[in-house]
């Protein structure tokens, strides 16, 4: 108790002391963007054989939007009652079956409300999630969201992504300007450097066009229109193997469950009333072979002896049952190329490690922030001024999408076990951490639940972690070789996250209104130039 108190009284310090010296070292850093389309097989010029492109007229919509998963969806629907005339293709509209985008965190739930979207987590059996318990060698703490200010309907929420999903789709079609149609998106359709639509072949496999003012890209993380909106820099850190736990009593039942094992993460948290996935995490890129055992091996006689022995006998049977699923982990900064006519969003925008459950609150976070930026303009024909209006999103959604992200692929590398004992010594440091309370609880957990995604808020108590791995290491006796072991410590906390902001952007990160594009005004006629 009385190192938690003092651990409170003195955080305020080493956090006045951090922000100095990491703006002083880290400010000069932010990337140029790249204002020219990137010509590749996904851009094809509008040729003579299609005509001019007339984007004002009445079989024309407003709006394209490429891919109707969770981005695609909620954002048709959203432009949908904006009364825009909104174009959905997605590839297959048949319900998905997906081991991600399951939990959706408090921050989420709140974007949900407001787009009034929030009815689509009701009857698919979605289950509120309050926070999250950490296991480590036997040992586990419980982590309550910060929601006593809020409505007790506001809660994480957990679900089969399938499901979720079909309700977002019936929802945006139930709009009579929202067409939502299957088809696979061949190419993006370019005239005189600006998107007016998309090439596309339908469910018969004929191959269309379509033309709206503008395009939007929400095509998931294995998008093929990515590379021509933006330089994809596609990391792929892990892979998770999931499995479905039926009829497990969870140690906290309404949390989601986290064992720090090793070599590296296991995630649990409840998807329907019945049903627990379990997302266990490989690091690299190949996982154990599926098809000839290997996996299951692997499973049964490494993971399963590190999982809690309340849900080891559902673990084992869900191996014997098979049905394992495994998928890689991507991580991608938002590194866009404005484009006149076109926009990416969602994944393939935009990836972070899923160790979190972030990626379905910042998607949400960007389509209000487009939203309300859009709502302006009843016109969208000037494709170069509306992009040059349109680089304000990226400066605006920056503080809240760069905070998730940062937490995200941060943490997961903190929560992976290491041969480096200064490594090791950060990962317990950060678990004894966030059991000390108070505000080292609250602080992070307001963080990872989206309900307070401030950058500084982030970096402080990322450092606080170190400086508290330090003390532990130092008291009672500092030897020369805790010291050196401390000043590793410090090292590889700062070798995590700052080639992480670095990537995000430390100018739109942590100083947005430094940036001319964040004052940007609606367009006015006569503006051409996209900058």
């Amino acid at each position: 108790m009385m190192e938690s108190q003092l651990w409170n009284w003195i955080l305020p310090l080493l956090i006045s002391s951090l922000l100095i010296s990491i703006v002083a070292f880290y400010g000069f850093f932010f990337k140029p963007k790249r204002n020219s389309i990137r010509h590749d097989r996904t851009v094809s010029t509008v040729t003579s054989d299609v005509g001019s492109v007339n984007i004002t007229g009445d079989t024309v919509a407003d709006v394209i939007v490429v891919g109707a998963g969770v981005a695609g969806s909620a954002l048709a629907y959203t432009l949908g009652k904006d009364k825009r005339r909104v174009h959905v293709i997605e590839r297959d509209l048949s319900e998905p079956d997906r081991i991600v985008g399951e939990l959706l965190q408090p921050g989420g739930y709140l974007k949900l409300l407001e787009l009034g979207i929030e009815d689509c987590v009701e009857e698919i059996d979605a289950q509120r999630v309050y926070g999250y318990a950490l296991f480590k060698d036997g040992k586990r703490i419980r982590l309550a969201y910060p929601l006593e200010k809020f409505h007790e309907d506001v809660s994480g929420r957990s679900f089969h992504n399938g499901r979720f999903i079909q309700r977002m789709r019936e929802k945006a079609a139930s709009l009579p300007n929202v067409q939502l149609e299957q088809g696979t998106v061949v190419s993006l359709l370019e005239e005189n450097g600006t998107i007016k639509g998309v090439r596309y072949k339908n469910k018969a496999g004929e191959e269309q066009t379509a033309f709206a003012a503008l395009t939007i890209v929400c095509d998931g993380c294995f998008s093929n229109l990515r590379r021509s909106l933006c330089n994809p820099q596609v990391e792929v850190p892990s892979c998770f193997v999931g499995l479905v736990l039926e009829n497990c009593n969870l140690p906290y039942a309404n949390h989601g469950h986290v064992v720090l094992a090793d070599p590296s993460p296991i995630l649990m948290y409840p998807i329907s009333s019945t049903e627990v996935r379990c997302l266990v995490d490989v690091p690299g890129q190949k996982v154990p072979s599926i098809a000839n055992g290997e996996m299951k091996n692997y499973l049964k006689t490494v993971v399963a002896p590190q999982m809690p022995h309340e849900v080891y006998d559902s673990f084992i049977a869900a191996i014997d049952k098979g049905n394992i699923k495994s998928m890689p982990n991507r991580s991608m900064p938002a590194s866009p190329y404005p484009t006149p006519g076109a926009l990416l969003m969602g994944d393939a925008f935009n990836m972070r490690h899923p160790l979190t459950g972030g990626g379905m609150t910042v998607a949400l976070a960007d389509i209000v922030v487009l939203r309300n930026l859009l709502r302006p303009l009843r016109d969208l024909s000037d494709g170069a001024s509306l992009c040059k209006y349109l680089e304000s999103f990226y400066t605006l959604r920056k503080p809240v999408a760069a905070t998730i992200n940062t937490l995200a692929n941060a943490l997961y590398q903190v929560f992976c076990s290491s041969k480096n004992e200064a490594r090791n010594e950060m990962r317990e440091a950060c678990f004894d951490y966030l059991g000390l309370g108070g505000m080292c609880t609250s602080g992070p957990v307001s963080l990872l639940s989206g309900l307070n995604p401030r950058p500084l808020t982030l970096v402080c108590h990322f450092f606080a972690v170190a400086i508290y791995g330090v003390i532990r290491l130092l008291i009672p006796f500092p030897s020369p070789k805790r010291i050196w072991l401390g000043a590793k410590l410090i090292s590889g906390a700062s070798g995590i996250i700052f080639p992480i902001i670095k990537a995000e952007g430390v100018r739109q990160m942590f100083f947005p209104a430094t940036v001319p594009a964040y004052y940007r005004a609606p367009p006015v006629k006569g503006e051409t130039k996209c900058s």
